[in-house]
């Protein structure tokens, strides 16, 4: 119940963060809706699994991937340098790994939103040449999507707390409009260790 009313309470926030964050976005409507469909595919299928699975896989399997995306994320640079020989220099437009990435990182959100983030900049910043920023826009976009299509699945087969979904819904209007006011003006290497501090302090509450 706790994670089906804080996924329909951050849409919102979504929303706002998108609208901070609309510089960033332009020029790149036709990645942005190519990355979109495959995101509310994988939303769809992780909302289900949550409603299907037992309690136990959900505190299992969630740490895991937010320390592997957080790992992803710190070497990022380094990472990007690596495969730079294999791939294409200046390449911004999504390929197949960066799709089948996105569309993994649409379930693993539909199932548990927290950190989805993170793994979705890691995707993005390993597949695309594209500054950090330009791609934190798009990152906020499909996450909002996300949460809007799993927000809506949980509305209907769900228990929700609705009290306190409208809690999370007003702090993260207003999350979103402060986050991206200042999240922009971060250099990539801060925008980096913000990023991976939130997905420390996420593991440790999951874990304690």
């Amino acid at each position: 119940m706790a994670n089906v009313s804080n996924t329909i309470g951050l849409v919102p926030g979504n929303a706002s963060g998108a609208v901070g964050y609309r510089r960033e976005l332009a020029g790149q409507r036709e990645r942005t809706i190519r990355l979109a469909a495959v995101s509310l595919s994988g939303g769809v299928i992780g909302a289900v699994l949550l409603l299907s699975l037992p309690g136990s896989a959900f505190k299992a399997i969630v740490p895991v991937f937010i320390v592997i995306s957080l790992i992803l994320i710190l070497f990022q640079p380094r990472l990007s340098k690596a495969l730079s020989s294999h791939r294409r220099e200046g390449r911004v437009h999504v390929g197949p790994i960066a799709m089948l990435g996105v569309f993994a990182s649409g379930i693993y959100g539909g199932y548990f939103g927290a950190a989805q983030g993170i793994m979705l900049l890691a995707i993005m910043g390993l597949s695309l040449d594209e500054d950090l920023q330009r791609l934190n826009a798009v990152k906020v976009v499909l996450v909002g999507l996300v949460n809007l299509v799993s927000g809506i699945i949980f509305a209907f087969a769900a228990h929700v707390a609705w009290e306190a979904a409208g809690l999370v819904a007003g702090g993260s209007i207003v999350g979103g409009i402060v986050g991206a006011h200042w999240g922009r003006r971060l250099p990539p290497g801060a925008l980096r260790l913000v990023i991976v501090a939130v997905g420390i302090v996420a593991i440790v509450r999951l874990l304690s």
